[in-house]
């Protein structure tokens, strides 16, 4: 039977359920707006361990174990662990799941990567490949700053436009029965190109692919904005949700009022000096696994489009000029 829908979509034969989530967080994202969401809040930002990157790591181990606890499934019984982050050769991930003792498809699609991970994940269990995946994608702060724009000990200023990066991991255990949250499809984004080059203003990056892929997601399945109860993007901040309201509602589609992102919810702008919002490849990982889970769980939201964007640049991009593609995977989940 052909599950595909126009270019980019995948609509499931049956929903793949959700079995679990979990979200561990650093002490910045623990003090704002949705600590109470969060499964770990971890006071040391280094983890225990002698480095950012290795802090990440620990991040993403700990959320990893925790969701296949919480699934009561053994970690090694996964049959993939599909996971991503932002640091070069994602050793964020490699290092992290390295004793993991389950097959590993590391993926990039940088602050995208929980989205992709789940539209794999959701496409691997539905086509029969696999009964249990768990998704997984970690970010931190000072990581993805020292490799992206400036060592912390330069004090270099932060621009209005950039954003703070999420320091934590989530991880999406998928293959239960239904009867609660469900993963019923997915719409695979294109990269889109906005000719931004300032890796300080990754919301005006993002928000081209982000406006393309819910705009092909809405014609590819024939609905309409009010199908969702919300349709919530990763990481655009407020100025990349300021330009997806415009882009869309040029594609003739009004989401204004469905509309949240991920990196507005997680903190408090006026209180942690957080400027354009969060990003990273977290940001959207722990918001969906921590607060957007519980209120699918409470019957408060029953139908949401899950949007994580990514920026696709590395270091050596940056250094050379070149501008910034955006990516955004949408992820269909319902309760079934």
């Amino acid at each position: 039977m052909l599950k595909r829908y126009g270019r980019q979509t995948v609509l499931f034969n049956s929903p793949v359920g959700i079995m679990a989530t979990a979200s561990v967080v650093g002490p910045k994202e623990g003090q704002g707006p949705l600590a109470a969401y969060f499964d770990q809040i971890e006071a040391d930002p280094m983890f225990g361990t002698e480095s950012w990157e290795k802090a990440e790591s620990k991040f993403a181990e700990t959320a990893a174990e925790m969701a296949a606890k919480k699934a009561d499934t053994a970690i090694g019984d996964f049959e993939y662990i599909i996971a991503g982050d932002l640091l070069n050769q994602s050793t964020g991930s490699i290092f992290g799941l390295r004793n993991t003792n389950a097959p590993y498809l590391g993926i990039f699609g940088a602050c995208s990567a929980m989205g992709e991970g789940m539209s794999l994940g959701g496409m691997l269990i539905d086509g029969g490949f696999a009964q249990k995946v768990i998704c997984l994608a970690s970010s931190h702060f000072c990581s993805a700053e020292k490799q992206f724009r400036f060592p912390l000990e330069f004090g270099s200023q932060r621009p209005p436009t950039s954003s703070w990066t999420v320091t934590g991991s989530a991880a999406v255990a998928l293959g239960g029965t239904t009867g609660g949250p469900s993963v019923m499809g997915c719409t695979t984004g294109k990269m889109v190109d906005m000719g931004v080059t300032d890796a300080n203003n990754m919301g005006a990056a993002m928000a081209g692919a982000a406006a393309d892929t819910i705009v092909a997601h809405l014609t590819d399945t024939g609905r309409s904005t009010d199908y969702y109860d919300k349709i919530i993007t990763g990481d655009l901040g407020y100025i990349g949700q300021e330009l997806l309201l415009a882009l869309v509602k040029k594609k003739g589609y009004d989401i204004t009022h469905k509309h949240i992102d991920c990196g507005i919810e997680i903190f408090d702008k006026n209180t942690q000096d957080t400027l354009a919002g969060g990003s990273g490849c977290a940001c959207s990982g722990v918001t969906f696994a921590g607060y957007f889970y519980d209120k699918m769980k409470r019957g408060e939201l029953n139908k949401i489009l899950f949007v994580p964007t990514g920026a696709l640049m590395s270091p050596t991009s940056v250094q050379q000029g070149e501008s910034i593609p955006g990516i955004a995977h949408a992820v269909v989940i319902e309760n079934a």
